[in-house]
């Protein structure tokens, strides 16, 4: 099954983002038009840049025609001053225009019946799952491919015009650039390479320095430039482009304008420059005419300066990574032109295993758009590597900063598509924001050599990095990174003891601040299954460290602890927060039904550790999730807080009462609609077996970003590309049953789903691919693709129905030496002699019936 977005361009709120992890973007609306430019390494939603578009220009033997490459502007137009000229909305466009949106790719169909020409824009930055450094490239490929549809030749070129934006401080009216410095164009070549060199005469030290670049690749003659437009102060510029463009379809170096301007006509420091790529289509002929568009602005203050730390002003920069690995934006648009076929077969490899599945679209949907938020602004990286984030971005400033590790928590998608960059936070929390006594800052600020935060710890936050340390472990099978935190996250987890346990009876009870940013009171089932899970990663961590007493200490809190907290807390039929007087405190919830009742469960089966609480009650709690906070409609509901679903839109709100109770003054976000909780409840009703259930909430979510009411590839809570959306890839998980553990060289499948074929993505730490199994009458076939690094396979875990066994396992069409053993919970774990698959292998494995012998 195919997914992905199909929208025409009258799809008023669709953007896609272009730009690698820890770049910043610049998006394509539905029209085909660059807007949100996002580069500067600060959120940017609404930044334009004038006259940044490109153009076709078309000649045959009747005609011609100059086409800004945009479908029209749909209505309203109301603006106090017309469109201003920087936007070009008065010369002529395309008639209409369609976009498919599979992230990683994008691609534009346009119509327009007056020219005898197809015209589509396909668009990528590269992403390469497992490899940060190739998918955190500060640049973009823009390829518009030109059919001639006519029966007589089409002489055609296709034009791209970029503003540069270096020194950028801020706007002025009419949305006109404020720069620092004296920015200038430049026309530069190297080997087959033409472009637009984009620069400043700041100094690079200057946090607003930096280059931008349009390269274009063609023959001798294929491509002319004009590197700087007209200077002049009112539309000289692009009066003087559009009239040469339209004349030919080719650019001259300097401008054929003349005269001399009024007394009060002052140039403007805006530098335009503009590329053309120009060839003659036989009939039926198609031409890419292909460009990439990159940036380069290494610096940044070397603080959050966002709105919960003071903002303390520096003069102290830090750089980004990827002024590491490129000295420009010309350095990295030419890597991307010199390493494009590599880099462009890979991502289209990751596209192809992601999109091309039996999951239902909304779940691939969900996957894909998400992984957006590890490249938005978001996120960044520093010189050093280390990977930091906010909680969102608004849309000019960060939101709630310091890589907050209760909202993470929910987080799936980096750590399965780049675990490199998740074991880095890892060593931030454990190294840098836990003391001696194992108090964990949720939020950190020492990383940039500032104060810690010094606010009560985070009960949610500091649990959860627990299991996220076992998961990046077990991801990454490194034993050294394992030896290294562990001292500190020993500590914290024995934190957990004597602060939010009054009464030594291993259920936590004391006051608890959580990712609601409040406190709860007394024994509830949030903290305490996630101190559950923690407990179980602590055993296992400590048991393989050589960490015995603390191992044993863990497993008898663990058991003792979910025995009690079982007693205490469960209602039955979902567990409730034990309380004796419910308004002594506010924002408490008592009976209600929390979506988050038992997430520290969630997290507990994605990294394949099994049950931590009692599997029926596990099972009765998340059924009743859905069937009390799950609302098909929202027209009835009563919300006082802030609204992200609303009318006739379906949606799962964070808490309900159905058995009444409800406080006076609850917690304070109990009544929003949050998408990240939607999909962690939504990956633990498949966990649990009810996979229509969870698929009907995926399906809600990914409903309302239709592109219409909200941008497919932005889902917000508290700012744009919230963090907490990436537990969208916790569904992948469930339903795939995949559990990769490179410390044992195991890797397990267990599909949810009763059919007879189904085929996702898997992400294994060292490798990637595809994963297939189909059954019939006769027994059932599997195979496990590799399409990008390798996989050390040494046992393979897989949902074998009884009755069945092994015929023959082969790696390549090589005859492996395999064992098939029954494990226990429906599994049968595959012993191979030490397979390695490697991009392109293929492991094939039968299993027949007894009748089929």
């Amino acid at each position: 099954m195919r997914s992905g977005r199909s929208l025409p361009g009258t799809a008023p709120v669709a953007a896609f983002p272009l730009g690698g992890v820890g770049t910043g973007n610049v998006s394509v609306d539905a029209r085909g038009n660059l807007r949100d430019w996002e580069i500067f390494n600060s959120p940017g939603k609404g930044n334009d840049l004038p006259y940044s578009f490109f153009a076709l220009h078309a000649s045959w033997e009747s005609g011609s025609a100059t086409r800004v490459l945009e479908a029209e502007r749909p209505a309203p137009h109301e603006s106090s001053h017309g469109y201003y000229p920087g936007d070009v909305v008065g010369l002529p466009r395309l008639a209409a225009s369609t976009m498919t949106g599979e992230y990683p790719l994008l691609g534009i169909s346009f119509e327009d019946e007056s020219l005898p020409l197809d015209v589509r824009l396909e668009a990528f930055t590269p992403l390469l799952p497992l490899d940060a450094a190739d998918s955190g490239i500060p640049a973009a490929v823009l390829r518009y491919v030109v059919r001639n549809t006519s029966n007589v030749p089409v002489e055609v070129s296709v034009a791209g015009s970029l503003a540069n934006a270096t020194g950028l401080k801020g706007y002025e009216l009419f949305f006109f650039p404020r720069q620092n410095g004296s920015p200038f164009n430049r026309l530069r070549q190297q080997d087959e390479l033409v472009g637009i060199d984009l620069r400043t005469d700041l100094p690079s030290d200057d946090l607003t320095y930096g280059s931008m670049a349009l390269l274009a690749r063609g023959n001798e003659g294929e491509v002319t430039a004009k590197p700087e437009w007209m200077h002049g102060y009112w539309w000289d510029g692009i009066q003087d482009f559009w009239d040469d463009f339209s004349a030919d379809g080719r650019l001259d170096l300097e401008s054929r304008a003349g005269g001399e301007a009024g007394p009060l006509t002052a140039p403007s420091t805006l530098r335009v420059g503009s590329i053309a790529i120009s060839t003659t289509l036989a009939p039926g002929a198609e031409h890419a005419f292909e460009f990439v568009l990159a940036w380069h602005f290494p610096n940044r203050p070397k603080a959050w300066n966002g709105h919960i730390f003071p903002i303390e002003p520096t003069d102290e920069i830090v750089r980004n990574f990827y002024a590491t690995r490129f000295e420009d934006a010309w350095a990295a648009g030419a890597y991307v032109f010199a390493e494009l076929e590599r880099l462009e077969s890979a991502t289209r490899r990751f596209h192809d295993a992601l999109h091309d599945t039996t999951l239902p679209a909304s779940v691939v949907d969900a996957l894909a758009a998400n992984i957006v938020v590890t490249r938005s602004t978001t996120c960044f990286r520093l010189e050093d590597g280390t990977f930091l984030g906010w909680e969102g971005s608004f849309d000019k400033r960060g939101s709630c900063e310091g890589t907050c590790t209760h909202v993470w928590n929910y987080a799936q998608t980096l750590a399965h598509l780049f675990p490199e960059l998740e074991r880095s936070m890892r060593r931030v929390e454990f190294l840098l924001e836990t003391d001696d006594d194992g108090r964990m800052s949720f939020r950190t600020n020492r990383v940039f050599d500032q104060a810690r935060w010094d606010v009560i710890p985070a009960v949610d936050g500091q649990l959860g990095t627990i299991v996220r340390l076992y998961r990046e472990w077990r991801i990454s099978g490194d034993d050294a990174f394992l030896r290294e935190l562990w001292p500190s996250a020993a500590r914290a987890l024995d934190f957990a003891f004597g602060y939010w346990d009054s009464d030594g009876d291993d259920v936590l009870d004391a006051q608890q601040h959580n990712t609601y940013d409040i406190e709860f009171h007394g024994p509830n089932s949030l903290a305490n299954s996630l101190f559950y899970a923690a407990l179980a990663a602590g055993e296992q961590m400590a048991a393989h460290v050589g960490d015995g007493e603390r191992a044993e200490r863990y497993r008898v809190a663990r058991e003792r602890g979910s025995r009690r907290m079982d007693e205490l807390l469960w209602g039955g039929e979902y567990y409730e927060q034990a309380l004796d007087d419910l308004d002594a405190y506010r924002y408490q919830y008592g009976s209600g039904c929390l979506s988050d009742q038992v997430f520290g469960q969630l997290l507990a089966h994605t990294v394949g550790l099994g049950y931590i609480l009692p599997e029926e009650h596990v099972r009765s709690a998340v059924g009743a999730i859905y069937r009390h906070n799950f609302r098909s409609e929202l027209t009835g509901h009563e919300n006082v807080q802030r609204t992200f679903a609303l009318g006739h839109e379906a949606g799962l709100v964070l808490c309900s009462w159905p058995k009444g109770g409800r406080p006076r003054l609850p917690f304070v976000y109990s009544q929003e609609i949050w998408t990240g909780i939607e999909y962690q409840v939504a990956a633990h009703l498949i966990y649990e077996g009810f996979v229509d259930e969870g698929l009907a909430l995926v399906a809600a979510v990914r409903g309302r970003h239709d592109g219409y009411n909200r941008n497919p590839w932005n889902e917000v809570e508290c700012g744009n590309h919230y963090v907490r959306s990436m537990a969208s890839w916790a569904v992948l998980l469930a339903a795939s049953g995949f559990v990769p553990d490179n410390v044992s060289g195991t890797l397990t499948f267990a599909p949810a789903f009763d059919s007879h074929e189904f085929r996702s993505f898997f992400a294994a730490g060292s490798g990637w691919g595809s994963f297939s199994q189909t059954r019939d009458d006769r027994g059932m076939r599997v195979e496990l693709r590799v399409d990008g690094g390798e996989v050390d396979l040494r046992r393979l875990r897989l949902d074998v129905p009884d009755g069945l066994h092994l015929a023959h396992a082969s790696l390549d069409g090589t005859t492996l030496n395999a064992a098939l053993d029954r494990v226990g919970q429906g599994l049968a774990e595959l012993a191979l002699d030490g397979a390695t698959l490697r991009e392109g292998s293929t492991l094939t494995c039968c299993f027949e019936s007894e009748r089929s012998r």
